[in-house]
């Protein structure tokens, strides 16, 4: 996701709901799309540029049609730029974590960042995290330890082996959890009060020029070498873009304003799409650790403030 806001504190409707689940579904389906792309040909730099670039587009099109109003402040301009790069670098490090970990486990891993964006608001604005989020850290860390099997019981690797295949991939996934609790923090600080299209259109704009910087690093574009690659790559730039459209075009007009914790069950999806499409299966130890950390982080957002 690129930016999220507190859930709306009422109940929401069941055409609200459904629709939350969906975009949910597409989120997950996107990145089983992107290990697909990645398993043929196409770096994380190239998926991002492809994904960002377009969903920009998508938003400025809204933007046109709604004839929405773009106007800046001082402290905007300085601070968008910031959370653009953060969401840029966000994206590239979660993407790198989906081409090395099981897709579930990259979303999983990633879904620390609640307890990053608590430590980061007491970090710039010395804000003291509230008690519920104290209490559902120590949940979330133990539901991620089994997730990953961390002492590699379920894998029999033992820990040094289980680490061995997959710290890179955990790195990358805690690398993007960290940059995208401080940009979330950023954005509720200092561009709060700006239109939530006009923000997401500059942090995709942003995110895809940090992407295409990398990629003119790397020599190039890498694209897909079989017809499985480029399938792959239109479906994540596909449900991503189209995860964005409903998000600012449908779910206003069904009550619900930005994203709501029911979204967090997007690793779920993917844990299912992942076994069917990829083959990628865990241990039901780990499975249970999935469930945890999940319901953790939607009982933070569920919960009433």
């Amino acid at each position: 996701m690129s930016a999220v806001v507190s859930p709306p504190a009422r109940a929401i409707s069941g055409a609200a709901f459904a629709t939350l689940l969906l975009i949910a579904l597409m989120m997950g389906a996107n990145h089983v799309a992107a290990r697909i792309a990645f398993n043929n040909g196409v770096d994380v730099a190239t998926a991002v540029v492809f994904r960002s670039s377009v969903t920009a587009v998508v938003i400025a099109m809204i933007l046109a049609s709604q004839r929405v109003r773009i106007a800046f402040s001082a402290r905007h301009r300085k601070m968008l730029p910031a959370i653009g790069l953060l969401i840029g670098v966000q994206s590239l490090c979660l993407y790198s974590s989906v081409a090395r970990l099981p897709v579930a486990l990259a979303l999983l891993a990633f879904n620390t960042y609640p307890i990053w964006t608590a430590f980061w608001s007491f970090v710039v604005y010395r804000k003291r995290p509230e008690k519920a989020m104290l209490v559902a850290m120590p949940v979330i860390l133990v539901g991620l330890a089994l997730a990953l099997d961390v002492f590699g019981a379920a894998s029999g690797l033992g820990a040094s082996g289980q680490w061995a295949r997959i710290g890179a991939g955990v790195a990358f996934a805690l690398a993007a959890a960290g940059t995208f609790g401080l940009a979330l923090v950023l954005t509720q600080h200092e561009a709060g009060d700006v239109d939530g299209r006009v923000r997401t259109g500059t942090t995709m704009t942003i995110a895809a020029l940090v992407a295409l910087a990398t990629v003119a690093s790397q020599g190039g574009f890498h694209l897909p070498t079989a017809p499985a690659g480029w399938g792959g790559l239109a479906a994540l730039t596909f449900l991503y873009g189209t995860a964005f459209t409903i998000m600012f075009t449908v779910l206003p007009r069904l009550g619900v304003v930005g994203n709501s914790a029911i979204m967090n069950v997007e690793p779920v999806f993917a844990l299912v799409l992942a076994w069917l499409l990829l083959g990628q299966t865990i241990a039901p130890v780990q499975v249970m650790g999935a469930l945890l950390v999940v319901g953790a982080v939607m009982a933070l957002g569920l919960r009433r403030k």
